[in-house]
């Protein structure tokens, strides 16, 4: 998977792509914490959203009755909701704390060690130097500074993508419960084209967001600075970002489909660890193909502005 997704998205093949296998171990190496991390939230939200789908997914004489009784179908997700708050309101505070904070942070000290490790590997091939050994991987630490002001952007990017996700959870199991027990053809479209819409909105807007973070890192330009340079980057290149961020985002969910299916609910099945091993390579991927896309996107802006000056030029010479 790691040579096919940059052999497809990167713009020189054979030379950007990350070969150094000290690269592999050590991005693999800070890449265990979060797995450890992972053992834990896993099997948990695995649990959370199996009952969540008790409740979608209504087998009970009592709750199919209530249901058939609405006289406006339509307000059903409004009631599940109502029940969802009544009944698992301690579980959704404890995920979301648990994915706001001990995850995202274990994320950033990924994507940090990620990113530079990419961009440095990459920039050596570029120039045909030997690639970095481990004892300088090791060597060289982070400025603090640059390290704060690159969470200063990832927490912007952590709010907007939690939101558009929330968003298109949300408007997802509304469109299966309005679907499942209204019939109207009209609800079905409407709904579909919805889920579909936000479905793009939010891979296009994630792949701006998650080049962000590989400019604060790489770049020195942090918050909303940051982003404004993303959205600037990718002008021209956004079905790109869209495709990359549609891999990645079907990788994720293909992995949890396995798992519901088959009930994986142990902390320690052989499913669950599969799993997580395979979100932290796919993690690593995701990582190196945005640093390459970003490479690839600044490359296109600055030949775009030299083009520009160059037709100027040209019109004002006359």
């Amino acid at each position: 998977m790691c040579y096919n997704t940059l052999l497809i998205f990167s713009e020189k093949p054979r030379q950007s792509q990350p070969k150094n296998i000290n690269f592999l171990i050590f991005t693999i190496l800070t890449s265990l914490p979060r797995f450890c991390f992972l053992v834990y939230y896993e099997p948990f939200l695995h649990r959370f959203l199996l009952c969540i789908s008790q409740v979608l997914n209504p087998s009970n004489d009592n709750d199919l009755s209530y249901i058939r009784s609405r006289p406006f179908r339509l307000s059903i997700p409004t009631d599940i909701t109502t029940k969802l708050n009544n009944e698992f309101r301690g579980g959704l505070v404890q995920i979301g704390l648990v994915y706001l904070i001990p995850l995202q942070l274990l994320e950033l000290s990924t994507i940090l060690v990620i990113v530079d490790l990419a961009s440095k590997t990459y920039a050596r091939q570029e120039e045909e130097e030997p690639p970095l050994t481990l004892k300088e991987m090791v060597r060289k630490p982070f400025d603090v500074s640059r390290v704060i002001g690159t969470l200063d952007t990832f927490v912007y990017v952590v709010i907007m993508s939690t939101i558009s996700l929330l968003g298109l959870v949300w408007l997802a199991a509304t469109y299966y419960v309005v679907t499942m027990f209204n019939h109207d053809v009209l609800v079905f479209v409407w709904s579909w084209v919805g889920f579909v819409g936000l479905m793009t909105m939010y891979l296009g807007w994630s792949a701006v967001c998650n080049m962000s973070v590989v400019i604060s890192i790489l770049e020195g330009r942090y918050g909303t600075k940051a982003i404004a340079s993303a959205i600037s980057y990718s002008f021209g290149n956004e079905w790109r970002g869209f495709r990359l961020m549609l891999v990645f985002f079907a990788w994720e969910v293909g992995l949890r489909l396995p798992c519901f299916h088959f009930d994986c609910k142990g902390t320690w099945s052989v499913g669950i660890l599969i799993q997580i091993g395979l979100f932290c390579l796919g993690n690593v991927v995701k990582w190196v193909a945005f640093t390459i896309y970003f490479y690839g996107c600044k490359n296109r802006e600055i030949e775009r502005k030299l083009v520009m000056k160059a037709k100027k030029r040209a019109v004002e010479s006359g």
